[in-house]
């Protein structure tokens, strides 16, 4: 079996955890390479909803070692948090949880200085989900953070935390505010931690080196998406790590070498969340359609979603930067009433045709979306499980969005649920989960 890549092609929310958890019964491994709990991966089975936003989402199945790699960053007491939830929901997480030493804490001050950020921008707020998570890498990259590595060195924390403190009080002093964090409780609940899950923090590039030598294959799950990349997204209203498929190799250790495949993740429209430009953003009809039929809510926050239709442009260049194999197109079912449906095609800006996606946000929040008008199906595709029990017009709808990115559509999920799934035979997933 290969080693596959799970992305976002979007602005994230498109499915991504239902995805892999399809997946994960054909590898051994799930391996998260990005982010922190500021992502959630919703996943339903049978009548059971799960909600993961640091685990990853291969948990759910037994016997499948599930690694968080040391591009994320992680909150303790949010990981704490979510693992009681799933072994309340019968969820065993006990050893096949590892977790790397090379991953960054999200630590009180975080949260304080991302709040303070966001007040001083004001009406150019990013609108992050307030998690700590960008603070978390700015002090990873100002080489002032902290491992899980270094809890398995209790006595040293407390100088460890020197240069954070400093850095998040000298800004606190020239913001004005008082400082309100308690270190000492922050070593103590630290230490605490350490204790309790020590035995799960290793070594997370050696794990997977030495896993896919013993022949076993690994699902690499991606958070957020392409469009929210700190490269190669609307910057600066993406996320603080790399997200698309490059920050595999990166956030985990495994070379790119040992990666043999990416599936993109798109839904059959497009949302997104927080500000930023939005070409193919609905009226405000589209957007009652489309979030009341979608349940449109943040999985992490529960913020509503921004709607739109499918962007062909975005997925072009989601395409091309992931180097999608295989593309799984999500929330086909959404668009059951619609007579019409409009897919977004290229952009016009100043009179000039784009076809490409524009990396100079002022341009792309001046672009209008041209749209090409596709037939609806005005019938029901719930819980389709195979191509030929979709309708005409909808197989055409997919074969269209196909085209449009450039890349072949190996899945179809026709519903929340595991099994509510269509694989396309002949195409590069259905060869690699065969």
């Amino acid at each position: 079996m290969p080693n596959i890549v799970i992305v976002g092609a979007q602005w994230g929310d498109e499915g991504k955890g239902k995805v892999v958890d399809l997946l994960t019964r054909k590898v051994q491994v799930v391996a998260r390479y990005n982010g922190g709990h500021n992502a959630g991966h919703t996943v339903i089975v049978g009548d059971k909803k799960f909600i993961v936003h640091v685990i990853p989402s291969g948990i759910l199945h037994p016997g499948i070692l599930c690694v968080i790699g040391n591009g994320m960053v992680v909150n303790p007491s949010a990981f704490e948090k979510e693992k009681d939830e799933l072994e309340a929901l019968g969820v065993e997480v006990g050893e096949s949880l590892v977790i790397s030493d090379r991953v960054h804490l999200i630590l009180p001050h975080h949260y304080a200085l991302e709040a303070l950020s966001e007040d001083a921008r004001g009406a150019n707020a990013i609108g992050t989900t307030l998690r700590g998570t960008g603070p978390a890498y700015e002090d990873k990259a100002g080489r002032r953070g902290l491992t899980m590595g270094d809890l398995l060195r209790p006595d040293a924390l407390g100088d460890k935390l020197t240069e954070a403190r400093r850095h998040y009080e000298t800004i606190c002093r020239g913001s004005g505010r008082e400082p309100e964090v308690d270190w000492d409780q922050v070593v103590a609940e630290l230490r605490a931690f350490g204790e309790r899950h020590g035995s799960k923090i290793k070594d997370g590039s050696l794990v997977l080196s030495q896993q896919i030598a013993q022949g076993y294959s690994i699902l690499f799950e991606g958070a957020q998406a392409t469009l929210l990349d700190l490269d190669h997204g609307t910057y600066p209203f993406v996320t603080s790590s790399s997200a698309t498929a490059g920050g595999v190799a990166v956030g985990t250790g495994v070379p790119p070498s040992r990666i043999d495949g990416v599936v993109g993740v798109a839904k059959a429209y497009c949302t997104r969340v927080g500000t930023g430009p939005f070409p193919s953003e609905a009226d405000e009809a589209g957007v009652e359609i489309l979030r009341g039929r979608g349940n449109e809510y943040g999985a992490t926050t529960g913020r509503p979603r921004r709607c739109g239709w499918f962007d062909a442009v975005a997925a072009r260049y989601a395409t091309r930067v992931n180097g999608f194999d295989s593309l799984a197109i999500t929330k086909l079912d959404v668009l059951d009433e619609l007579d019409e449906i409009p897919v977004c095609t290229e952009y016009r800006y100043e009179g000039q045709t784009l076809g490409e996606f524009p990396a100079d946000l002022a341009v792309l929040g001046a672009c209008e979306p041209v749209y090409e008008g596709l037939a609806g199906w005005k019938s029901s595709t719930s819980g389709a499980r195979d191509w030929a029990d979709l309708p005409e017009a909808a197989r055409r709808y997919i074969e269209r969005l196909s085209e449009l990115a450039r890349v072949q559509v190996g899945l179809v999920s026709t519903g929340p649920d595991r099994e509510q799934t269509i694989i396309r035979a002949g195409s590069a997933l259905a060869s690699w989960f065969a």
